[in-house]
């Protein structure tokens, strides 16, 4: 992603139940004013960030609704770990 004030150039969101099996799915991909939306509606819902270029480019390719591919599984499981702990904090 880019640097504050300036324009997002690419967004992914990802969902994630905490205790499931299910891998997590892609649920919003966009770029430009779409990338932007989907940053304001995180922050307006308290959805924990992670500014990762490399993976939301390499998770851009995957299809809104599909699960990400076993060879994300690591580098997202890097950034669930983040959110959880950061949202665990008191």
């Amino acid at each position: 992603m880019s640097e504050e004030g300036k324009e997002r150039s690419l967004a992914v969101a990802l969902q994630y139940e905490k205790g499931s099996r299910d891998a997590p799915r892609v649920v919003a991909k966009g770029r430009g004013i779409v990338a932007e939306r989907i940053v304001e509606l995180a922050k307006e819902n308290d959805v924990i960030i992670e500014a990762n270029t490399v993976l939301a480019q390499a998770l851009s390719g995957i299809e809104i609704d599909d699960s990400i591919p076993i060879e994300l599984y690591e580098a997202v499981a890097i950034v669930i770990g983040y959110v959880l702990r950061t949202s665990n904090k008191p």
